[in-house]
């Protein structure tokens, strides 16, 4: 700005000069006179030029710097290690780490996004590892109580799904009904509309994507969790619909549900085994939550319940490969539910020690087709304990014990360090 101010400062005295030597001699027949004046003409002219350079420099310098100050970078990242009891191998893994952008294109709308990195590598298109967006949508303010969003997002059931960092639940791993009955993390493409009331309601809908039932192959590690197509590609023939709602009203206290439902058939036109046999089949999928949560004078308390439905499951079976007397089948209904209570007011040493507890009891495998079997491995109650110790806010070091029913071989004791991290560019968040 003080380059711009001086040329400007020349530019006067430059012309100045040249009104006075044209009063000096009249004369337009002087030659000398002439050639002063096309000197001074063109130094107009190149300072005008430069002028505008420092113009066009100066809005550069203006614009990026409202960009910058708009833009925003965190994530977080989780690194653990379980011991099991049985003959299982202990594991040490670097789980997952997660990039977070977002920018602010004005106060109305935002775009969001996260770049997923799961088991520190991926090498040659081997399985163990992965490199997937999480999400990336643009979120935009219709008014001050009603957003819209438009893109990969997460499904917006249960409480771990949508705020699934580390730092804010309790063990090391996600508790057992959001990652067996609802697939944390669900995410699909779509739109939807979320809003707000005075009271502390919040309500939201929208149309998604759907799991993919030709990618079924068996509910060992949830109930159609191998069903999900996470934004690559998605056939979007059939499309899901849902909406829910969360109350905020009272100080501590959140409560609500979401339902969800889509046909995941996609008309025979899917990405796994035999998508064929799936033509003209509606197999619908339904899946429901209710939970609350009450975070206040030094308790954390959660309840959660969910359940659902599958259809046509005996056409899915057939799609996978499975033969009648199978207990692999794909589920016509599960189920599942748990409770937690965290203790915060405990500080040992200067640093905030939360010790916890967890009831689950879950069942993959409620109801199967006619013909097909039920494994019973595939339901259990899993009670866990432990304590987060927070270094920091957000840097939280994990030790917990998990105690299963049935499936004795996954009893283990796990350790983690997980972190969540967020800085606005240009200023601290």
């Amino acid at each position: 700005m003080r380059q711009l101010m001086g040329l400007r400062k020349i530019a006067r005295v430059v012309l100045v000069s040249a009104v006075v030597m044209l009063a000096a001699n009249p004369s337009w027949a002087d030659e000398v006179v002439n050639q002063r004046i096309q000197a001074l003409e063109e130094e107009l002219l190149d300072l005008k030029e430069s002028m505008e350079v420092q113009k066009e420099a100066v809005r550069s310098i203006e614009t990026n710097t409202v960009g910058i100050k708009n833009t925003s970078l965190g994530g977080y990242g989780e690194l653990n290690w379980a011991n099991f009891d049985g003959e299982k191998k202990d594991e040490f893994d670097t789980q997952r780490f997660i990039i977070f952008l977002g920018h602010k294109f004005s106060d109305r709308t935002r775009l969001m996004s996260e770049i997923e990195f799961e088991h520190a590598q991926v090498k040659g298109g081997e399985s163990g590892g992965e490199v997937a967006m999480e999400q990336a949508y643009i979120e935009h303010s219709l008014n001050n109580n009603l957003d819209m969003r438009a893109g990969l997002q997460i499904i917006p059931i249960g409480i771990t799904n949508e705020y699934h960092e580390p730092p804010v639940f309790y063990g090391m791993e996600r508790n057992n009904i959001e990652t067996k009955i609802i697939p944390s993390t669900w995410r699909e493409l779509g739109f939807q509309l979320k809003g707000k009331t005075i009271g502390g309601l919040e309500y939201f809908g929208g149309i998604s994507t759907t799991p993919d039932a030709s990618k079924f192959t068996n509910p060992e590690k949830g109930a159609f969790k191998g069903m999900r197509v996470s934004g690559k590609q998605v056939v979007a023939n059939d499309m899901g619909y849902y909406a829910g709602f969360n109350f905020k009203g009272i100080p501590g206290l959140k409560y609500g549900g979401t339902v969800w439902t889509g046909n995941t058939a996609q008309d025979g036109q899917g990405k796994g085994a035999n998508e064929e046999l799936l033509k003209d089949v509606n197999a619908t999928l339904t899946i429901w939550d209710l939970h609350a949560q009450y975070d206040a004078n030094d308790w954390k308390l959660t309840a959660l319940y969910a359940a659902g439905t599958l259809g046509d499951t005996e056409i899915i079976n057939a799609s996978a490969g499975l033969a009648a007397g199978s207990n692999d089948a794909a589920p016509e209904k599960f189920s599942g539910y748990y409770l937690e209570a965290g203790y915060k007011g405990l500080n040992l040493g200067g640093y905030n020690v939360q010790p916890f507890a967890r009831y689950a009891d879950y069942d993959m495998q409620q109801e199967v087709a006619p013909g097909f079997a039920i494994n019973t491995a595939n339901a259990d109650t899993v009670i866990t304990y432990g304590v987060s110790m927070y270094l920091e806010k957000d840097v939280v070091l994990k030790l917990d014990h998990q105690d299963f029913d049935f499936n004795g071989a996954n009893d283990s004791i796990n350790i983690g360090i997980n972190r969540k991290a967020w800085r606005q560019i240009g200023r601290a968040h």
